[in-house]
């Protein structure tokens, strides 16, 4: 192959083109990322586990049929099941925990020709916004080592930023896809609720706030991907409009003069850095380069009701996955088991009753109203993606006051005395402020992608996100092999490379 600088030259669809044509064997590939994991991961912790035999396997066989025949890959350990292979979610409580089929999605991966080689780490459930679990360590940004790539797709964008592989599987039930490609440097795209599949066992994950994606440094990377993925789903409670045309023929049309709205306040009116309001006009200056319309405006959104409404999913759903763990493992759940903040959740997704949670539910009928008046004017919502450039490892953890009462509140069962102090709504808030751009897209079920088009001068990189219709995966992508053409990053590395 030539070495890690001839490897990184070509994004997956580039290696699969190598291998087709007889110029680099699937294992020399895959060779190639073993070594890159071997020499790296121990200073960034995005791989969790190894899954070398897939490429020993290679060595007596025709290479895999698919789009990315032979490409070296890596899936998230959370709902992308592996047969055989310990699936944990970021859980001590499943640690234990084999499963004994592929996932769906997994099974789509494989069928395009990737050769899975491990799983990458993520937060205990994938509720953080930042990978630092108790169960895997810390995972740690390329771009700078002391601080995070994001999450909770932290391990995959880590991995990928760090030339491990070309493109990683990722998942976005609240901007897990976006804000580790705003922190790393790398596209993503969060497709339309309904587009992935999340078979066999499962019809629809948070609500049918989650879908599937991957984490790419190249848009067609991710277009081939999604074409790949968002094929029927026998049993899914979802149909979606397929797409007119693949999206990998999408990227090559013009996307037409767009009308984007673009806004960098919080819907929290919490604060958002200068780099990340700087980001967000110079892309729309960029739009207007390319001959866009971009114009200052925003939806109607309460977004204080909007982080109440989230953090209910969130406390129901962590809930019901701790009672989950029981029938996986055969194991009463226990406090121990599971990281205090989490266990908090469930705590308190035990003690809202189900009309609170249906209440709560509600509102996203009325965001996604919202936004199908707004885009009445316009094509394209722009924001940041993150309030922030990428935080310290650890800033985001709990103060030790807040530890001192997360405990108390555990040991003691007070969930009953947490709620009525009306304490849910500034802790919602507060969870929220960093990363405040996000979930609305999820709550809505739209299209949304992060486009690596900034860095700060410290070098940090600083995505901004892109909103798009439901079902108008297409447009987004049209626009987004615009804007890479326009600003390419495909060749910028973190300097520990």
């Amino acid at each position: 192959m030539g070495g890690f600088r001839e490897y990184r030259k070509y994004d997956a669809l580039g290696l699969a083109s190598l291998v087709k044509t007889k110029k680099v064997k699937p294992s020399e590939l895959s060779e190639e990322a073993i070594s890159r994991i071997e020499k790296i991961n121990p200073e960034i912790n995005a791989v969790i586990y190894k899954m070398y035999n897939a490429a020993e396997e290679l060595n007596d066989k025709k290479p895999p049929a698919g789009i990315f025949s032979g490409v070296p890959f890596l899936v998230k350990d959370i709902i992308h099941q592996v047969a055989g292979v310990p699936y944990t979610a970021g859980s001590r409580s499943l640690k234990n925990y084999v499963p004994a089929e592929d996932s769906e999605v997994t099974r789509r991966y494989r069928k395009a020709g990737l050769v899975i080689l491990g799983k990458t780490n993520l937060p205990e459930f994938g509720l953080m916004g930042y990978t630092e679990p108790l169960l895997h360590g810390p995972c740690r940004n390329p771009w700078d080592t002391s601080r995070t790539p994001g999450g909770s797709s932290g391990g995959s964008a880590a991995a990928v930023a760090a030339g491990i592989v070309p493109m990683a599987s990722a998942n976005d039930g609240g901007g897990s896809i976006r804000i580790p490609a705003a922190n790393c440097g790398l596209f993503g795209m969060k497709a339309s609720r309904g587009r992935t599949p999340l078979g066999p066992r499962t019809g629809e994950v948070w609500q049918g706030a989650a879908v599937e994606g991957v984490l790419s440094r190249s848009v067609r990377d991710s277009a081939a991907a999604l074409d790949e993925l968002s094929q029927p789903d026998p049993g899914a409670p979802y149909i979606i409009q397929p797409p007119i045309a693949p999206y990998l023929r999408e990227i090559n049309r013009k996307p037409g003069k767009l009308k984007i709205a673009f806004s960098s306040r919080s819907m929290l009116d919490s604060d958002v850095h200068p780099e990340c309001v700087r980001a967000v006009e110079e892309a729309a200056d960029l739009c207007v380069s390319l001959g866009h319309v971009a114009e200052y405006d925003e939806p109607e959104l309460d977004g204080k009701a909007i982080a109440f409404a989230y953090m209910m999913l969130y406390m129901g759903e962590v809930a019901a996955d701790i009672e989950m763990t029981a029938e996986l493992t055969g194991k009463i759940p226990g406090r121990k088991n599971f990281e205090a903040v989490t266990w908090f959740l469930g705590l308190l997704g035990r003690t809202y009753s189900a009309g609170d949670f249906v209440r709560e539910k509600r509102l996203w009928n009325t965001i996604a109203r919202s936004f199908s008046n707004f885009f009445e004017k316009y094509d394209i919502f722009l924001t940041p993606v993150t309030a922030y450039p990428p935080l310290k490892i650890g800033e985001l953890q709990p103060k030790p006051a807040e530890k001192k009462m997360v405990s108390i509140v555990n040991t003691l069962g007070l969930g009953r005395i947490v709620k009525a102090s009306g304490m849910i709504s500034s802790l919602a808030q507060a969870t929220m402020e960093k990363y405040p751009f996000t979930q609305i897209a999820n709550m809505a079920g739209l299209p949304a992608m992060s486009v690596p088009l900034h860095w700060t001068p410290e070098g940090l990189p600083c995505g901004v996100q892109f909103i798009g219709r439901f079902g108008d995966e297409a447009m987004l992508f049209r626009l987004a092999a615009q804007l890479e053409k326009a600003k390419p990053w495909f060749s910028r590395w973190p300097e520990m490379l």
